[in-house]
């Protein structure tokens, strides 16, 4: 698990920035701790659907804040004079119907699951549900704040202009 962590943070910092890869962690990590944690009061079983529904919770989450952190990304580009807290709330606003309607429209899928699926399909379901509660909480709230907390800037998206010897070499 810390081996995947780790790779989707190495992505994730070539792709975007590396202060977003550690909002990214931040809010996997926040994930699967509330999940677990629900699993564990409700004294649910860890078994290998359980897991499963763990890690479709890590690809659900990862998606979800990777859709707000691509906005805030956009965004600087658009709002060059935006802060970077407007920029931040500018975007979770635009992406938050889609956020909503996205995890509405799977916690009804869920709802399905946890009420025709049976025993076997219990844990699975709960913890489905749960994660998909808490993800969609992160993605606005948790994965954003550590941009902040992390001072995200306009410079640590825009890579440096060449210089004059660099663009003399070239051919």
């Amino acid at each position: 698990m810390l081996m995947a962590l780790g790779g989707i943070m190495l992505y994730l910092a070539f792709r975007f920035q590396w202060k977003f890869a550690v909002g990214a962690i931040v809010s996997l990590v926040h994930d699967v701790i509330v999940t677990m944690g629900v699993l564990s009061w409700f004294q649910i079983t860890f078994d290998l659907t359980v897991l499963a529904a763990v890690l479709a919770i890590i690809g659900y989450s990862l998606n979800d804040t990777i859709v707000v952190f691509d906005r805030v990304r956009e965004n600087f580009r658009v709002l060059r004079k935006a802060s970077l807290i407007d920029n931040i709330n500018i975007s979770t606003t635009q992406t938050l119907l889609r956020t909503m309607a996205t995890s509405i429209s799977t916690l009804l899928a869920i709802a399905a699951l946890l009420i025709f699926g049976g025993d076997n399909l219990w844990g699975f379901s709960i913890a489905l549900f749960v994660g998909v509660l808490a993800g969609t909480y992160s993605s606005i709230y948790i994965a954003n704040v550590v941009l902040i907390w992390l001072n995200l800037s306009a410079e640590d998206l825009i890579p440096p202009a060449a210089s004059e010897k660099e663009v003399d070499d070239r051919p």
